[in-house]
């Protein structure tokens, strides 16, 4: 009866000492399927790059008529929804370029914040052009603004041999992208850049190099 005790006792004991298998396989599916859980979870989460890219920024403020240089600018990464159409994505596409209208510190750069045909297009259609005019009275170029809708007329003087002055309307709502003031050290007069369809902006082009310019505001 001893024996058959001590056998029961290493049996009870041993059975304490080995695993449970069938515990253990549940342990294990549990575990997988937790894994499985946890897979599918993060190929669901969204990647935190999607939904964003590189635009140009303005590193500071700057003022319409800057030769944009290297330092002006900087790639920021930026989500897609707040992106305005027509931002630039390389830098150095803007490296040398004027800016056409101020830009404010961490402001996104588009292609019409910059002289070019974008710029042309959007302020005066398909087709249109940026024509330089030095009004003869530089008073203007303290009056005019980046947006002022103008009417561009050519003074001459008369050719009846009175000398009375005449002048002519060349070209009607034209509007101004940009105005840079004379600069004495640089030795050059003040300039209203306008944007104006084809014709009439070959026209303007083509009157102020023999007549006076002078500039009427809506």
């Amino acid at each position: 009866m001893g024996e058959s005790l001590n056998a029961s006792l290493t049996s009870r004991l041993v059975a304490g000492v080995r695993p449970d298998w069938t515990r253990t396989a549940t342990a294990r599916r549990v575990t997988a399927g937790a894994l499985v859980l946890l897979a599918a979870v993060a190929a669901l989460r969204p990647d935190p790059t999607e939904g964003r890219t590189d635009v140009v920024v303005a590193t500071r403020d700057l003022a319409p008529g800057v030769e944009l240089v290297a330092s002006d600018v900087r790639v920021e990464s930026r989500s897609v929804a707040t992106i305005p159409d027509g931002a630039t994505t390389n830098g150095t596409d803007l490296v040398g370029a004027t800016l056409a209208g101020p830009a404010r510190r961490g402001e996104v750069l588009t292609d019409v914040r910059v002289l070019g045909s974008r710029l042309a297009d959007a302020t005066a259609g398909p087709d249109a052009r940026i024509v330089p005019v030095h009004p003869t009275d530089a008073a203007l170029l303290d009056l005019v603004r980046t947006g002022d809708v103008v009417d561009v007329l050519a003074v001459s003087e008369g050719v009846d041999g009175t000398g009375e002055q005449r002048s002519r309307v060349v070209a009607t709502n034209a509007i101004v992208v940009l105005v840079s003031a004379a600069s004495k050290d640089r030795g050059r007069d003040g300039v209203v850049l306008v944007a104006l369809p084809v014709l009439k902006a070959n026209e303007v082009a083509g009157a102020s190099l023999t007549q006076a310019i002078t500039l009427t505001f809506h």
